[in-house]
């Protein structure tokens, strides 16, 4: 069983290699799935994240707003450290159980961890590689306003709340250009994965 690291910024194009992916047939193990799936009303994370952040992050059905709470994290960096401090263990917790379903299931399995803070939370030194989706900067700016509508401001400080790209794809064993067109991305993580197998 080979485990990969999956990681890039938000607006990269992470999403868009991951299924990919799991189109060639490798199991990617997706953490923001994870943790939405804890932040679920009375999951685990979801108590936490109510009792430190308040009742008036919830919508009346009771889901966290998760734009709200977005907008109270990105925008003072102690708050964005206790929601961490909250998801990363709970999240870490449930992808190690999924790989040892995999494992278990599967030992010949490819596992791609896709984690947009693989090298902040340290999983890419549970990785036997790590890839890296990287894209300019400005690229990254314009998909972001441009998908969840935000204003340059509000893009640019999720963006900072990150490790650059620059920073992760000198770090990487593999690095996907998602610059170009969707048919360059295609051929270049498939030609990667191939050399995997």
């Amino acid at each position: 069983m080979k485990i990969i690291g999956l990681t890039g910024g938000i607006a990269s194009g992470k999403s868009t290699v991951a299924k990919i992916l799991t189109d060639l047939g490798a199991w990617v193990i997706d953490a923001d799935k994870t943790g939405h799936r804890l932040m679920e009303p009375y999951q685990s994370a979801w108590k936490a994240i109510v009792q430190t952040f308040g009742p008036e992050i919830l919508n009346p059905d009771m889901t966290i707003n998760r734009l709200h709470l977005g907008s109270i994290v990105f925008s003072d960096h102690q708050k964005l450290q206790m929601l961490n401090d909250i998801t990363h263990p709970l999240i870490g917790q449930s992808m190690r159980q999924q790989i040892k379903q995999i494992r278990s299931s599967h030992p010949e399995a490819v596992i791609f961890l896709d984690v947009p803070l693989l090298y902040e939370t340290n999983m890419d030194k549970k990785s036997d590689q790590v890839w890296v989706v990287w894209v300019d900067r400005e690229t990254q700016l314009n998909r972001l306003i441009k998908r969840d509508g935000f204003t340059r401001q509000e893009a640019l400080r999720r963006i900072d709340s990150q490790m650059s790209l620059d920073e992760k794809a000198e770090r990487a064993d593999v690095i996907i250009n998602n610059t170009n067109s969707i048919d360059d991305t295609i051929h270049a993580v498939t030609k990667n994965y191939n050399s995997i197998l």
